[in-house]
């Protein structure tokens, strides 16, 4: 199979690679040399009506398709992007501005995981039963929606692209995804892996394009009856405006501004080790990176100095050299904002303790968008800075003295994705864990993910959840079935 990228990427529609029916592109940008490598389809409503059609054609067969060969197909993709990981790491590094190395080692492997999981899942998933002693017997059926919408953003690409197209596929429903025009390589690539498994035509259908164009007429068509929408929260409040009249299912998984708890009892070198990766993996542009960390006051100076000093260590240099340990951040528009907020946390009194500029580096990526790992503090909970998603690579630090402080700055944001806690006291661990206004909560880790648990946040971070049957159960509609005795 030839995973050869053209210049002018294309749609996935009924099994099939075409161009735009508009004929207008967007300019793709390798943000780690600002140079133009592809351009990606500007879609419309007339795309996205051919990809539904494409859709409504293929759901009465794959619908009632065995689940046993839908396993076999989505373990079939999954094998195909494990034999291209070369290829896709490579992609989604140039397309995205990571280094390499975590491409190779997390984003692409990710993909491959989320299929072969969802094909292993829909094997066992399994409805109720209620026996209503000598009266009736009610069951349970658990059928495939029709068709649905899938947008993912731009900071993990493939990786959160298949999290949600593996489990809507596996139940029987035909989806419509839209990648983030920023990154929309991977996904093209996965068209093509995709017909190389054998999944038939019209069950994924890829549109490229922006949000307010593609985006709003996949979520707005009629057709459509479920959204699953990774991305920020002001994209979220759209597309829930526009979703809620209609009565569409809806699973938002929002923005996060997390919180890093760290007690002076935690384990102090991995303590270290995770914080720098939850703060600065990915260029911070992880909606799950602790943005905020919180210390216990006693160990203050102590986390500060040690944690400045292996900031200082980070690597930030060309996504494609093996030592870089921070590539580019993702597009020019991004970069400026990150900059903007970093500027911003100086207007309000911040201290730039590390970081906090640009970088320019040397050869092919002179003109790329590099930013410094920041630290800042003596910044209050009621800031901007501390409580508006920034999405890079900025931390803030605050003390606490009791555990109570210590929840009330935790809690002190409209978010509730994720939180970090790190103690050796498992008492503590547990209260402190079952007081996080937060969805996913990490103690004494960071990212260490189980496919089978529930994925989402609280307050502004969204609704719904994703992953294990809470996927399954969303991209099915139940039905009971009463039969009297």
């Amino acid at each position: 199979m030839n995973l050869e990228i053209p210049y002018h990427l294309e749609n996935y529609i009924g099994g099939n690679l075409i161009g735009p029916l508009s004929g207008n592109f967007i300019d793709g940008i390798n943000p780690a040399t600002a140079e133009v490598f592809y351009q990606v389809p500007d879609s419309n409503e007339k795309d996205v009506e051919a990809a539904v059609h494409a859709a409504q054609k293929a759901f009465a067969a794959w619908s009632i398709t065995p689940v046993e060969e839908r396993f076999k197909i989505l373990n079939r993709i999954a094998e195909v992007i494990d034999a291209h990981l070369d290829e896709l790491a490579l992609a989604e590094t140039n397309d995205n501005g990571k280094p390499l190395w975590l491409s190779r080692k997390v984003d692409i492997p990710r993909a491959s995981a989320n299929f072969r999981f969802f094909a292993t899942g829909i094997m066992h998933f399994a409805s109720e039963s209620h026996h209503m002693e000598d009266k009736a017997v009610n069951y349970t059926l658990r059928q495939p929606i029709g068709i649905v919408g899938c947008i993912s953003p731009w900071n993990l690409p493939l990786y959160l692209f298949t999290w949600k197209i593996a489990p809507a596929i596996a139940a029987g429903n035909c989806v419509i995804a839209k990648p983030s025009e920023i990154t929309p390589v991977t996904a093209f690539l996965l068209s093509k892996i995709c017909k190389e498994a054998g999944l038939p035509s019209g069950v994924l259908n890829i549109i490229h394009g922006t949000g307010a164009s593609a985006g709003e007429a996949i979520v707005s068509h009629p057709a459509v009856k479920a959204i699953s929408f990774t991305g920020s929260t002001r994209a979220g409040e759209r597309i829930a405006a526009i979703a809620a009249p209609k009565f569409k299912k809806l699973s938002l998984e929002l923005g996060g501004k997390n919180p890093a708890i760290i007690f002076a009892d935690s384990n102090w070198n991995k303590m270290l080790d995770e914080t720098i990766r939850s703060s600065f993996s990915n260029q911070g542009e992880i909606c799950l990176c602790g943005s905020r960390i919180i210390i216990e006051e006693s160990v203050y100076d102590k986390f500060k100095k040690d944690f400045v000093e292996r900031t200082k260590q980070l690597t930030v240099g060309d996504p494609l050299d093996e030592n870089s340990k921070q590539g580019a951040i993702v597009s020019k528009v991004h970069f400026e904002k990150i900059l903007r907020c970093i500027e911003t946390a100086k207007q309000e009194g911040g201290k730039i303790l590390c970081g906090g500029n640009a970088i320019k580096l040397d050869g092919r990526c002179a003109s790329g968008y590099f930013i410094q790992p920041t630290i800042i503090e003596g910044l209050g909970p009621n800031c901007q800075t501390n409580l508006e998603e920034i999405f890079g690579p900025v931390v803030t630090l605050q003390s606490f003295k009791t555990e109570e402080e210590a929840l009330q700055l935790a809690n002190a944001t409209s978010y509730g994705l994720a939180a970090t806690i790190w103690t050796q006291d498992i008492s503590k661990a547990n209260r402190v864990a079952a007081n996080v206004e937060s969805g996913i909560i990490w103690v004494n880790c960071w990212l260490l993910r189980d496919l089978r648990t529930p994925f989402g946040g609280m307050k502004n971070s969204g609704v719904g959840r994703e992953g294990g049957w809470e996927a399954l159960r969303f991209f099915t509609e139940s039905k009971n079935v009463c039969v009297q005795l």
